[in-house]
């Protein structure tokens, strides 16, 4: 069964210098019906002006994943971490205990355009931690980029889920099997894709629960979540 989430109904924050789109409520934008997926709890669709950003706020008990699509993000945190994160690259921070950071927009002229997801941790009160990594991958194959166990190069994060991007191909269909009792996210990031017979726009999702496989399609970048 998939259940779609299109992207013109999700919530908004507009700031001026920040246009956010929210899947799951965050913020001002409370919905009792979009709370969260499991351990899936974020999914923000920004897009920051240039040289502007978040000032330092804290994070605990989450882990936070940052995947820029266009454009470059400064980060900088009580770790002492200070890193651009560029287009094709993915951030992962384990804030347990309680971490503060910072994201600016570092280009004075481009936008960055990019996706903040947070996952429930499998417990309270990891120790903090930090990594990035680009991914580039084949186009038209399902690339891992964050997993409990860091299998294949993937950035580790501390919850029994594993999260895969694609660069779809046109012509080429990719395929994830589902074991039973697992579900599926999946999230569109920019184009457009054929899920499971559906088709989806940038911005749509779908909750994906009671299937043997997610099939995908189309011509864009897509995120899929499986999700214990």
């Amino acid at each position: 069964m998939l259940t779609i989430r299109k992207g013109a109904d999700r919530g908004a924050t507009d700031l001026g210098w920040l246009d956010s789109r929210h899947t799951f409520s965050f913020g001002d934008y409370q919905d009792r019906r979009h709370q969260q997926f499991r351990a899936l709890r974020v999914v923000n669709d920004d897009r920051v002006a240039p040289g502007a950003g978040f000032p330092t706020h804290p994070h605990r008990d989450m882990e936070i994943l940052t995947c820029v699509l266009s454009g470059a993000l400064e980060h900088r945190d009580s770790m002492g971490n200070g890193e651009v994160i560029r287009a094709g690259e993915w951030q992962a921070m384990t804030a347990g205990t309680g971490i503060t950071h910072s994201e600016f927009n570092p280009s004075g002229t481009d936008p960055v355009h990019l996706l903040q997801i947070w996952l429930f941790p499998d417990r309270r009160g990891h120790t903090p931690g930090y990594a990035q990594k680009p991914f580039a991958g084949e186009a038209g194959a399902w690339v891992l980029v964050a997993s409990p166990d860091g299998a294949d190069g993937s950035l580790v994060i501390h919850q029994d889920a594993r999260v895969y991007q694609a660069r779809l191909a046109p012509g080429r269909s990719v395929t994830h099997d589902l074991t039973p009792g697992r579900a599926a996210y999946l999230h569109v990031a920019t184009g457009s894709a054929v899920v499971n017979g559906e088709r989806l726009t940038a911005g749509d999702g779908a909750a994906v629960e009671d299937e043997s496989a997610v099939v995908v399609a189309g011509d864009g970048e897509v995120l899929l979540f499986d999700l214990a």
